[in-house]
């Protein structure tokens, strides 16, 4: 390197024993960034309050009886619900009344239930919400008579079967004699017989008549009662009275020959009812297990079967149970981008990430971008501030001043000197530096202080 070569900046900055001066204030760009990084982490922290945990990995269903249908259903849920990490614990009960008795009991830890429509409970409901109806449960009633029976008021003092305690089959059997003027206690023999073992004692005239709903009430089972002599289906031919009196029930025409072509069986159109079959859970199912649930449910239910047509099930009808929020939202617009293209656990932790993701977009992006012009405008702000100091110190100078507004001048004038600023703005603090300078020749024609003003050329800006 030649001996006439300039030395480097640093080498300059020690030999001169300049102290380095800073390109950014980082007092105002702390006051300028300060507010934005706040603002951010109170959306960020709100947002927090809104994201819900990752949804548990095992779930509790109340079914039924092994056997039955609710048992099969619950099944096939499981089967299902295990493709996508989550663990269904299936747990036999009496049936629909004893389902819905343990989703509200807090010591069954039970999460969801499926529940006939209609059921109620003595127990405090109102954490129980639904996710749907997921499809009919066909009510049958069989009876033994030589000629047709109009109306069930007809069974007065008969032997029949209503299906055992706890099952939806006996509070549906129990609310339609009752609105026959059937109860218990009365002349009427009620039989706590149901599925398999009160058709047999139909059949063997046990029981003169029988009410199946469920797996009991399955296509080879009508088509078997139907051949059997002396055993008739009951049409209700008061259907629509019924469907208006109890808003869970359905009324279905049952074609002729639907149950046995060869046949004809039933030889002419009847009019059946069912109610339908819901998920019931609790308020607070997590709303990705609530979507994974009915999506289960449009697998296994979806179908087109002798009462449904195809895609008709599961479907949001209320009945006693408001359906939830989410199971709503699902039912209106299907599951949400996330999880139609990704696994359920990814999708599971994306969909929560996103919940912190907004406030960063919404507030701290925008708020970043916009800290260097707060920044420019503070700085600039303190600039213009002595500006305007500068012109009304100009002003003053064209009246007859005294001795004390002089020296006052003089103090305004070395605090314009002394103001702190970043080098970045060196070029406008120069600019400042000449107009004091111009401002101080107008003041000099009348003495204005001189013994009192700095030099000009050896005093600066302080650079912050």
């Amino acid at each position: 390197m030649s001996e006439t070569a300039d030395p480097p900046r640093s080498a300059r900055r020690r030999l001169l024993k300049l102290p380095r001066v800073p390109r950014v204030s980082w007092r105002d760009l702390a006051v300028t960034l300060g507010p934005v990084l706040l603002l951010s982490v109170l959306a960020i922290v709100a947002a927090m309050h809104f994201v819900r945990p990752a949804p548990p990995s095992t779930l509790t269903i109340a079914s039924g009886p092994d056997g039955s249908n609710f048992r099969t259903v619950a099944e096939k849920y499981r089967a299902i619900l295990q493709r996508n990490g989550i663990k269904l614990v299936v747990l036999p009960t009496q049936g629909s009344q004893d389902n819905l008795n343990r989703l509200v009991d807090p010591a069954a830890n039970v999460d969801i239930a499926l529940v006939q429509s209609g059921v109620t409970t003595t127990g405090d409901s109102g954490d129980v919400v639904s996710l749907g109806s997921m499809y009919y449960q066909l009510l049958t009633v069989f009876y033994r008579s030589p000629k047709p029976l109009a109306l069930l008021s007809g069974l007065q003092g008969k032997r029949i079967a209503i299906g055992a305690e706890g099952s939806g089959t006996r509070f549906l059997a129990l609310a339609l004699l009752k609105a026959n003027g059937i109860e218990p206690g009365g002349g009427t023999q009620l039989l706590d017989l149901e599925g398999e073992p009160a058709r047999k004692a139909l059949l063997a005239q046990q029981a003169d008549a029988i009410f199946l709903t469920g797996d009991s009430t399955g296509p080879a089972t009508v088509r078997e009662m139907l051949h059997e002599p002396g055993i008739r289906l009951y049409d209700f031919g008061q259907g629509d009275a019924y469907v208006r009196r109890f808003r869970y029930l359905n009324k279905l025409q049952i074609p002729a020959g639907a149950f046995d072509l060869g046949d004809n069986l039933p030889a002419a159109q009847v009019t059946m009812l069912a109610p339908t079959v819901e998920l019931l859970a609790h308020s607070d199912l997590h709303p990705a297990l609530s979507d994974l649930l009915i999506e289960t449910a449009r697998e296994v239910h979806g179908k087109a079967t002798l009462l449904q047509n195809p895609g008709e099930f599961p479907a949001p009808l209320q009945h006693d149970y408001p359906i939830s929020d989410d199971a709503a939202r699902y039912y209106k617009s299907g599951k949400s981008t996330a999880y139609r293209y990704l696994p359920f656990w990814l999708a599971s932790l994306v969909n929560r990430a996103a919940v912190v993701l907004v406030p960063i977009v919404v507030v701290l992006i925008p708020g970043l971008r916009i800290v260097p012009q707060l920044y420019g405008w503070r700085i600039n702000n303190r600039i213009n501030k002595r500006y305007g100091e500068l012109m009304a110190l100009e002003r003053a100078s064209l009246e007859p001043m005294t001795p004390e507004q002089r020296a006052a001048l003089v103090e305004i004038e070395k605090s314009i000197i002394g103001v702190k600023m970043p080098s970045s703005y060196a070029n406008q603090i120069y600019i400042l530096r000449r107009h004091i300078k111009f401002v101080r020749g107008q003041l000099a024609p009348q003495g204005a202080a001189l013994e009192h003003e700095p030099p000009g050329d050896e005093v600066g800006l302080i650079l912050d």
